[in-house]
């Protein structure tokens, strides 16, 4: 199992107060970390510049689509596949209808994460509903309604990075195959969007079958704390910068707002990704393997 330890980063009076936890295996015993759990960034010689300007907001795995939030105009969703047209695609699970579309990234995070379930024996997966247009979504809104369905524009699946997830064997609140997604999908980059416990703050019922791709090390983050995609971003918002320690990699995980162009620093020699939040900034993530050599 991979092993997981959190970082956060709490400014106090004259202080710094770093702790962490481990993952079930290790039963969620909280693990005093030392200051140096962060990455060391000591001289300008460290750094290289990232040039970011207001259109990134925009575009990410991180992207907030809620009723307040609509799909940002002009978005490019990835290259998407009728999986019905492509028979060859369709390795361990099965598909609701004929309609069902995915952008082949997502296909591909899926496979990895049912294979593995598969390996835990659990293995009647289904794909009930994928990528939809704003005219697909339009038909289901005035089909449903409100009360079942977002309005086009406002609604995840016109991202392309969320997938409602079925069992051919029950309902996704009794089947294996939900309850392993809930314990397991944060290590494929997936979470739980709409859990039975945040309909307050989602503003959607809960929908076992409704998994987001959000990426490491994001969904391991929101699965150990509770957080829906809401009140992550306005946790990273709120803390600036936190540091994460996921699958022998450390991260650093920074909040920017974005008024207009302007330049970032990060370490010179780690990757990186970056991700808008749709509202008002860009959240930056760097990191290097544990224990790799520094310069």
């Amino acid at each position: 199992m991979m092993k997981i330890t959190v970082v956060m980063m709490l400014l106090l009076v004259g202080g710094l107060i770093i702790f962490g936890y481990r993952d079930a295996a290790d039963h969620n015993e909280a693990v005093l970390q030392g200051p140096d759990a962060a990455l060391p960034l000591s001289s300008a010689e460290q750094l290289k510049v990232l040039n970011v300007e207001k259109d990134d907001i925009y575009k990410g795995d991180l992207l907030l689509v809620n009723s307040q939030h609509a799909v940002p105009k002009g978005l490019k969703v990835p290259q998407v596949v009728n999986l019905f047209d492509h028979q060859e695609l369709l390795d361990g699970f099965g598909i609701l209808d004929t309609s069902i579309e995915l952008p082949l990234e997502m296909l591909e995070r899926f496979d990895d994460m049912i294979e593995a379930a598969r390996a835990d024996g659990v293995s009647h997966f289904q794909i009930n509903s994928g990528y939809r247009d704003k005219a697909k979504q339009a038909e289901l809104y005035e089909k449903l309604g409100s009360d079942q369905a977002n309005p086009p524009g406002y609604s995840e699946h016109n991202l392309g990075l969320s997938m409602d997830i079925g069992s051919s064997q029950a309902a996704m609140k009794d089947a294996p195959e939900g309850k392993w997604l809930k314990e397991n999908a944060w290590k494929y980059g997936f979470v739980l969007r709409y859990p039975e416990d945040k309909t307050d703050i989602t503003g959607i019922m809960s929908e076992p079958w409704h998994f987001r791709y959000v990426g490491l090390p994001h969904s391991a983050i929101m699965a150990q704390y509770g957080f829906v995609l809401e009140e992550y971003l306005a946790y990273l918002k709120e803390q600036s910068t936190i540091h994460a320690e996921v699958g022998g990699k450390m991260y650093t995980i920074s909040y920017y707002p974005v008024q207009g162009e302007q330049e970032l620093s990060l370490p010179k020699d780690g990757s990186y990704s970056i991700s808008g939040n749709n509202m008002d900034g860009v959240i930056v993530t760097t990191w290097e393997s544990k224990g790799a050599a520094k310069s």
